[in-house]
């Protein structure tokens, strides 16, 4: 029977539990506050409250996107493509942080497509609306964080010479500099963690944590105070799912054991 809107308002409601719920409005309630207690001034010729708004909708989708993921949603990658546009269009009025730029445009994008057909493919046994995940192995954690060092160091010395005129950094070379190695570094640890999330590693947890602490410092240094919100939701949500993922591999790992011995 096909349900009515209220009725799929309902389970998507009750899909989350409380604490979900409560670390989702905490954040957005939060990010409104520092919105009006830190406003963004015009920048490269863009008004203000449009670069906030902007700001706010990244937050909203973001913490949206993160609870689905804890949860082995496949939906979530659905929201994580409206995640991807909104900061495209933030970065380019932002004419900043133009690693990031590509690797969302060019990378996650297209792993968001690919991973939701992923996931679609591999449902757990027991519980349709989850997902199966599991952990990385020891020899390609090495392989990934040497890359991710590479990474960092070819491409940040590649947008350290780029001469591009931006308000974000109010003339400071040092400080524009530092940023293109926090953002190379940010995106090989975002490439390895969109990567992990494709193939359905727990590792995309620990991942992301590198990630949320590198988007923390290049927040602080461009002044971006509100999206300093969002990365707290993350260090949470971020220790939520890491655990519930953990859970979730064990509790498997015991069910085939038991099959095994019957």
């Amino acid at each position: 029977m096909k349900q009515t809107i209220a009725q799929r308002g309902k389970n998507l409601w009750n899909f989350f539990t409380l604490y979900e719920k409560c670390w989702f409005f905490s954040i957005l309630i939060l990010s409104v506050v520092f919105a009006f207690l830190f406003p963004e001034e015009d920048m490269n010729g863009v008004n203000g409250k449009i670069i906030m708004a902007l700001y706010l909708a990244d937050i909203f989708l973001n913490i949206l996107c993160e609870l689905l993921i804890s949860k082995q949603s496949k939906w979530n990658f659905i929201v994580s493509v409206f995640v991807e546009i909104t900061e495209i269009v933030t970065l380019i009025v932002l004419a900043s942080r133009f690693a990031t730029m590509a690797v969302t445009l060019f990378f996650w994008l297209p792993i968001d497509i690919i991973s939701f057909i992923v996931w679609h493919k591999h449902p757990d046994k027991f519980e349709d609306e989850l997902t199966e995940v599991k952990k990385l192995s020891g020899m390609a954690c090495v392989l990934v964080v040497t890359g991710i060092v590479v990474w960092t160091v070819v491409v940040g010395w590649f947008l350290s010479g780029l001469d591009v005129v931006t308000d974000l950094f109010g003339g400071n070379e040092l400080l524009e500099n530092i940023v293109c190695y926090l953002d190379a570094c940010a995106s090989a640890v975002g490439i390895a963690n969109g990567v992990f999330i494709l193939l359905r590693y727990r590792e995309q947890w620990l991942a992301w944590y590198l990630c949320t602490f590198l988007e923390t410092a290049i927040n602080i240094l461009s002044g971006q105070w509100v999206l300093l919100v969002l990365k707290a939701g993350y260090l949470t949500n971020t220790t939520y799912g890491y655990i519930k993922w953990t859970n979730y591999i064990k509790s498997r790992k015991a069910m085939k054991e038991s099959e095994a011995t019957v």
